[in-house]
């Protein structure tokens, strides 16, 4: 199969294949939340209304961002989980055996946010922005929303300025 597909697209069809399938597997060999450490650093959200910040655990392993935030019963108001990818690809996210409803905070190399998407509930409906990206943020649902966050506003933490360069 991946023979077929050019040797050009096999890295992003990896990856996107490898988000689905194996959150599932490890969710349910796991069956408990995964708890990272919160970074020391804050995640910025530069919006029209002003920064926004946030405490955010960093999955940044194939195991950690396969698991993300399965099993999770709360999470703070000001807290999120930034998925980190090793070059931009094209991504897909599911929602199986997560408990919580998020926004997914869909961002590129440069730290923009390029599109926000709901994540619902137990729902194995693939979530992707249809264009590459190097990060994910996943906030509790209506963070977005109520914080000012839109398309087109600019990430900052360390992670994602050292993708910039910057």
């Amino acid at each position: 199969m991946f023979r077929s597909i050019g040797l050009a697209l096999a890295p992003a069809l990896l990856a996107f294949l490898f988000l689905i399938p194996a959150a599932g597997v490890s969710a349910q060999e796991h069956g408990s939340p995964m708890i990272l450490p919160i970074d020391p650093a804050p995640l910025v959200a530069r919006t029209g209304e002003g920064d926004k910040r946030f405490q955010i655990e960093v999955a940044d392993t194939p195991e950690e961002r396969s698991r993300g935030l399965m099993f999770r019963e709360r999470m703070p108001e000001n807290q999120g989980m930034l998925f980190v990818f090793p070059e931009t690809l094209p991504v897909g996210f599911w929602m199986q055996n997560t408990i919580l409803p998020l926004d997914l905070l869909f961002v590129a190399e440069d730290g923009e946010v390029r599109a926000i998407l709901p994540g619902v509930p137990f729902s194995t409906d693939t979530i992707s922005p249809g264009e590459p990206v190097r990060f994910v943020l996943e906030l509790n649902a209506g963070t977005a929303e109520r914080e000012g966050i839109t398309v087109g506003d600019r990430l900052s933490h360390p992670i994602i300025d050292a993708a910039t360069g910057g």
